[in-house]
């Protein structure tokens, strides 16, 4: 037993500095192969045509390591968008296999910091990603172009050395940065929405939501061959959003469970940490629940409801029925917590609802 014990000993041994001896080969030959895999992959390639809705941050402000900031891809046949640029979404959708290159605009809901503050990287990689030659169309309410003006300001020298450094095949000066898009949305205490796009099949329509005292705030719908999807955006009840969401295929809202975030109040609280505490008080009041989120689901006749945005953190998917409340005896239909990754395909002709996960790290 113990002449056992050693040869296994001494064996255990001879591998671990056999390793080391070769681990700059096999961490070399390791990563070679995680490239190939993964460097410059297009997993919408395969899609059919149809509306396909994949969850690039779904985060808050909280801070969160398994989510980016606010961020959904909207992709309708061959044309991919994106629905706001929070910290980390241009990372994940690279992650995802989502070209940002080919990204054709981003719809801002509203200009909270957590909603745009990652613009930047979606312009840098959407113009170098496809050595685009005209700036990303930023489409939002009335001051997305200052919006816009402050990231292009701001990008200004580095889009200068990508040109320098890499030649204007790869950064052409024309493509770097944005254009605002602003459109006019309707009036407060009104349920009309305007359409802010319209092409190739693909209409999107906007619509005012309650997010006060943050003004302007929207929401989007988008339909595409017979299929239809709904963002939120930031927002307490909305009478808007029920009417945008009248039988929609898919709704993705935000939701704050209350009786969470009192936990966090608290924990601040008795950690002296006011200022902290007091915002997560003030939150309360521009955010939705699921359990209101539930209720107008279920008046709109949705088909399939997804929360984003969630506030606050879950660590642990154990904290799911938590979350929710008693969202799912307010609600007929499927519900899911969004996660980073997940994907909603509705392809065209059909009333299929497909779920998926792109793999993110």
């Amino acid at each position: 037993m113990r002449s056992k014990l050693i040869t296994g000993v001494a064996l255990l041994i001879a591998v671990v500095a056999l390793t080391a001896a070769f681990q700059r080969q096999v961490g070399a030959a390791v990563l070679g192969a995680v490239f190939d895999q993964r460097a410059g992959v297009d997993r919408t390639a395969g899609l059919p045509d149809g509306l396909h809705v994949a969850l690039c941050g779904t985060g808050s402000p909280l801070p969160n390591p398994a989510a980016a900031g606010a961020c959904t891809v909207v992709i309708a046949g061959k044309h991919i968008f994106v629905v706001d640029a929070g910290e980390g979404g241009a990372r994940n959708i690279s992650l995802m296999g989502i070209p940002n290159g080919r990204i054709e605009g981003v719809f801002l809901t509203h200009f909270h910091s957590d909603h745009i503050d990652g613009l930047g990287p979606m312009l840098l990689l959407r113009w170098t990603g496809n050595g685009a030659t005209s700036p990303l169309p930023i489409y939002g309410p009335p001051g997305v172009a200052r919006v816009v003006a402050g990231f292009d300001a701001g990008y200004a020298l580095d889009s200068g050395y990508r040109t320098a450094h890499h030649g204007p095949v790869i950064a052409p000066p024309s493509g770097a940065g944005g254009i605002a898009r602003p459109f006019a949305i309707p009036p407060r205490g009104s349920n009309d929405r305007v359409v802010v796009y319209d092409r190739d099949g693909l209409r999107v329509t906007a619509f005012r939501v309650d997010h006060g005292p943050i003004d302007p705030a929207v929401g989007y719908r988008f339909d595409y061959k017979g299929r239809s999807a709904v963002i939120s955006g930031d927002t307490s009840a909305s009478t808007a959003l029920v009417a945008a969401a009248d039988k929609v295929d898919l709704l993705v809202h935000e939701g704050l469970q209350p009786r969470l975030v009192a936990l966090m109040t608290r924990a601040l609280t008795a950690r002296g940490v006011g200022g902290t505490a007091q915002i997560t008080r003030d939150i309360l009041g521009y955010h939705a629940s699921p359990e209101t989120v539930a209720r107008e689901a279920q008046a709109a006749g949705v088909r399939y409801l997804v929360f984003s945005h969630i506030i606050p953190q879950l660590p642990s998917r154990m904290m799911y029925p938590a979350f929710l409340g008693d969202a799912r005896s307010l609600y007929d239909g499927p519900i899911t917590v969004g996660e980073d990754g997940m994907m909603f395909s509705l392809p065209a002709g059909s009333r299929t609802i497909d779920f998926t996960r792109l793999p993110i790290g």
